[in-house]
């Protein structure tokens, strides 16, 4: 189907769910959960790396209105892991609800949960801990064979093959290439190396994390939370509690943002113990505090590089070595890393001869790590792009014109990417079109103001992927209701991204109608088809394709049951949007009175529902560019202008696929230029709050302009490819690209903030 005779798809329709968020009804955990249940809060540590030689209680149990409270001696021995992936998960089981031995400063050390929210708070204040204070591993250069270890325990255990040993504090390693790396080097006329380092960034997303539990009238747990993943959660939480899986149930409301957070059940295991062991429902709400020092932030990496290249500019081999920052615990520790180079090498698959990738992922007495946009993809293609953006200078050679000569083409196998062949690739018209949009040639290098402040460009190109190749499942059921309207329940989360919306407005291009006609629900864990969750940029291409599936399985059953009511073949009829023909002309039913006959007599399903799984993981492409403007007194960078270009295969609904690039770019630019996190010498983390932490505002992102240069992906829902990851992936280096130029310096180590400009162009002029 051609992308110019869509009905429904690639067409700007509002998103489902805009007018009730818009005029504020209830529709968040908090909105939609009771104000009388317990409140759980958790009792945190203060110390980097200890062991509980002794915990007293007593006092703060006699504080009026508190239940319980749960030390480490109360909970299950059996080791889990926090991170929502698919079973088996690549992630170590390492982690207990409540553990003698803490790791970090906010670990959690008691569960404490009572009537009101000032009786806890009391009754935390009185809980009386003696701890073993250990020597802590703070910094992760160290970490690797180490003679302290984060996880000496003997029933840590990892389930799949990833490199990890708790005894030399890996949680991941690896080494894999194609052809001889050195020895193409070697033979390069210009080598960069460098090594780059980004830090663990918040998610900063405006609901913090949250969960409400309960009895049901059966008996079973029943969660209701802000997550990405309700089947996950489904396995996780039983395997924390140590109790069948059939006695769990997960359904999400609304979620006010989780950008991977959510991926992670950070607050589900507090209140899900509290309400298995005393039935009483319970509440937990995350403080921004407790965000900021006890969540789930990107993984802290230092990715070094080197890339080789002919006097041309042809770049023949590219050399990532990454060392990953996992913290206390492994949630996605061993993912994450690798996309720092599986996702930043292929972008150069033009004339590559050669590349190698290896990498370590430790364990430190640090927040653990997590989920967040981008992945690990983040990381590296700060990284690579910085580093080729430095090897175009070297070379002479405009950074526009060396990424146009070694870029990825459709048609191309990219080796470093798992051999996938890029059937759907328009980055070298992302690159035209933004050249073109941005005016690069008016723009680059640099224009001195005369003020004592210079503007500059930066350009950087992106991938990512769309799902889990071979692993994500997608899952969808569509039902033909009353008076012939459609009912689909996906598993998906919508987290503000609008996929209710788009996986509807599919589901109305299959089956010929209006998206007001597909009604959507989801996602529970016992009501929603099956599915791997709103995780991998997944959702579109995954999960898009099973409503494609089932809606053409709905339209063959329907057939049948219209046969029968027209006393012919199933072969002579056809499916006509509102209606179901004999091709002949002499007959028709409508969707009304299919819907009605299917609720009497009936032995055909007027539903269907069908899964999807990849072999492969098309990745959508991106070309960014950055004006700034640089304050040379004060080392205040301002972004001017932004202008992404994106291929996404055929965008599903050009404005929300808007709304992602402008938010992502604005994410991306947070990391490059704000967002700091720095430790004190015992391990606490100095920015626990937005006072600290500073996350950008509209002021502060300049002029953005998106547009799409779309292809066409054979494999996908209508040629879709995702959208969600990939768009935060350019600020950083085209930031630090642009400011290189600016004051002749390069920075390496992320946020680029004012003191670090205005440092580098002291130390320039010494």
């Amino acid at each position: 189907m051609a992308e110019n005779n869509f009905r429904v798809v690639n067409r700007p329709v509002r998103k489902k769910d805009a007018m009730q968020l818009l005029l504020g009804k209830p529709a968040y955990v908090d909105d939609v959960t009771p104000h009388d249940c317990l409140v759980v809060k958790v009792l945190r540590s203060p110390h980097a790396h200890a062991l509980i030689e002794e915990i007293n209680t007593d006092i703060a149990c006699k504080v009026p209105g508190i239940e319980c409270i749960f030390t480490y001696k109360d909970v299950p021995q059996k080791r889990f892991t926090m991170a929502g992936q698919t079973f088996p998960e690549p992630s170590p089981y390492d982690r207990l609800i409540l553990d003698q031995r803490v790791r970090f400063v906010g670990d959690a050390v008691a569960i404490v949960a009572g009537a009101t929210e000032k009786a806890v708070d009391k009754a935390l204040k009185l809980i009386k801990v003696k701890y073993q204070v250990l020597e802590p591993v703070l910094d992760f250069h160290t970490a690797k064979d180490n003679k302290i270890l984060v996880h000496p325990e003997d029933n840590w255990r990892a389930l799949c093959p990833v490199g990890a040993d708790n005894q030399r504090n890996l949680c991941a390693s690896e080494t894999c290439g194609d052809g001889d790396v050195d020895a193409v080097l070697a033979d390069c006329d210009e080598v960069v190396e460098h090594t780059y380092h980004t830090k663990a960034c918040q998610q900063t997303m405006m609901e913090t994390f949250r969960t409400y539990t309960e009895i049901d009238h059966y008996g079973r747990l029943h969660i209701i939370s802000s997550t990405q993943i309700v089947f996950h959660v489904r396995r996780i939480i039983a395997n924390a509690l140590d109790i069948p899986k059939s006695k769990v149930h997960v359904e999400k409301p609304r979620i006010g943002g989780g950008f991977g957070a959510k991926q992670t059940v950070v607050a589900e295991v507090y209140p899900a113990l509290v309400t298995w062991k005393t039935g009483k429902a319970a509440k937990m709400i995350y403080s921004r505090e407790e965000c900021q020092i006890a969540g789930s932030p990107r993984h802290e990496m230092e990715v070094r590089v080197r890339v080789g290249a002919n006097k041309d500019g042809v770049i023949r081999a590219i050399d990532v070595y990454t060392l990953s920052n996992t913290g206390a615990f492994g949630e996605h520790g061993p993912t994450t890393v690798g996309l720092s180079g599986h996702k930043s090498i292929p972008l150069y698959t033009g004339n590559l001869e050669a590349f190698r990738f290896a990498y370590d992922v430790v364990y430190t007495n640090v927040q653990a790590a997590g989920a967040y946009r981008g992945y690990g993809a983040t990381q590296g293609i700060f990284a690579v792009e910085s580093a080729v953006s430095e090897l175009a200078d070297r070379l002479g050679i405009d950074p526009v014109v060396i990424r146009e000569r070694n870029m990825v083409r459709e048609g191309q196998v990219m080796t470093a990417y798992y051999n996938e062949q890029a059937n759907a690739c328009a980055l070298d018209r992302c690159m035209e079109r933004c050249k073109e949009l941005f005016g690069w040639d008016e723009k680059y290098p640099v224009r001195d103001m005369g003020n004592g402040k210079v503007r500059t460009a930066g350009v950087a190109m992106a991938m990512q992927g769309s799902g889990i190749s071979g692993v994500d499942v997608g899952s969808a059921t569509i039902k033909l209701s009353d008076e012939g309207f459609y009912n689909l329940s996906i598993g998906a989360a919508d987290m503000g991204t609008g996929c209710d919306t788009i996986l509807a407005q599919m589901a109305a291009e299959c089956l010929d109608c209006s998206v007001d006609d597909i009604a959507v629900f989801g996602a529970d864990s016992d009501a929603s088809p099956y599915d791997s969750g709103s995780y991998a940029s997944s959702t579109t291409y995954v999960t898009g394709k099973a409503v494609e599936k089932a809606c053409a399985q709905l339209k063959e059953n329907l057939c049948r049951i219209a046969a029968g009511m027209l006393d012919c073949d199933v072969s002579e009829v056809e499916f006509a949007g509102k209606s179901i023909k004999k091709l002949d002309g002499t007959g028709e039913v409508s969707l009304f009175d299919i819907a009605t006959k299917s609720m009497c007599g009936n032995g055909i399903a007027a539903e269907a529902t069908a899964s999807n799984s990849s072999p492969v993981s098309p990745p959508p492409f991106m070309v960014g560019m950055v004006e700034i403007e640089l304050d040379k007194e004060t080392g205040q960078v301002d972004v001017l202008n932004y202008v992404a270009v994106v291929d996404c295969g055929t965008p599903v609904n050009p404005h929300l696929a808007r709304v992602q690039v402008e938010g992502g770019l604005v994410q991306g630019i947070g990391m490059a230029l704000f967002e700091d996190v720095t430790y004190e010498p015992t391990g606490r983390i100095m920015e626990n709050s937005f006072m600290q932490y500073k996350i950008p505002t509209r002021l502060d992102m300049g002029k953005l302009r998106v547009e799409f240069e779309s292809s066409y992906e054979p494999t996908g829902p209508f040629g879709a490819k995702s959208i969600g990851e990939i768009v935060i992936n350019t600020p950083s280096p085209a930031l630090a690209h642009a400011i290189a130029h600016a004051t002749g310096v390069w920075h390496r180590e992320l946020p680029i903030t004012p003191e670090k400009v205005l440092w580098g162009i002291k130390k320039g002029q010494e």
